[in-house]
């Protein structure tokens, strides 16, 4: 293999006069988003829904509504959440569960799930958790069928650079997992049929929370 290697290389270099190969190209990322605040909600709310996930913009004292239609709309009634989540976020009408070390088996038999998230990304329509207060083991945001996110409009960064620099201490300090959520779980056969809820949940629900109403 290596003779034959070596012939096809002098082939090359004899048919190109012997030229000296391309310098390497330069890669320049860009690692800051130069969008307004207003136009980087737009742009993750565009990109979420492009995922066929379903994005909704709320004033924040209109999180614990929303969370309740939005469990009505799907017929959820058994509804996991972090062991820490604000009570203020949770409905009476409504069956939660705080997870004190549910089983993938226990959380199979849930209907949804509720967390917060710890950033996410206009660019690519990425929702970003790394086990925080709010959001939970990361088991519990892949088991249930239907995943509620609650994403703070402060929350949103331009770009994936600017994502990575805000959780790089919990990953390297606190060895926090990362889990990047884009759109709901799907995946194609070879086929190319299109297959939800094999990775995680079929359906995606995304509550963008601003303090002024949308």
């Amino acid at each position: 293999m290596s003779d034959a290697r070596s012939q096809i290389l002098d082939r090359i270099r004899t048919a190109t006069g012997g030229a000296a190969a391309p310098p390497e190209s330069r890669r320049e990322y860009r690692h800051h988003d130069e969008r307004s605040h207003a136009e980087r909600v737009e742009l993750f709310c565009e990109r979420v829904g492009d995922y066929q996930a379903e994005v909704k913009r709320v004033h924040r004292d209109q999180l614990r509504a929303a969370i309740r239609n939005a469990l009505k709309r799907h017929q959820a009634k058994r509804v996991a959440i972090p062991a820490s989540f604000p009570q203020a976020w949770l409905s009476p009408s409504v069956e939660f569960i705080h997870d004190q070390g549910l089983t993938a088996r226990e959380l199979d038999g849930f209907d949804a799930v509720v967390t917060g998230c710890s950033v996410a990304i206009a660019e690519t329509g990425t929702i970003v958790t790394t086990g925080g207060q709010y959001e939970g083991r990361r088991l519990l945001s892949l088991v249930p069928d239907l995943h509620i996110c609650i994403v703070s409009e402060s929350q949103i960064v331009g770009l994936v650079p600017e994502a990575l620099a805000q959780v790089q201490l919990l990953v390297s300090r606190q060895r926090r997992p990362l889990t990047f959520i884009s759109g709901p779980s799907a995946t194609s056969d070879i086929e190319l049929e299109r297959v939800e809820g094999v990775h995680g949940p079929r359906k995606l629900v995304v509550l963008v929370v601003g303090e002024e109403n949308p």
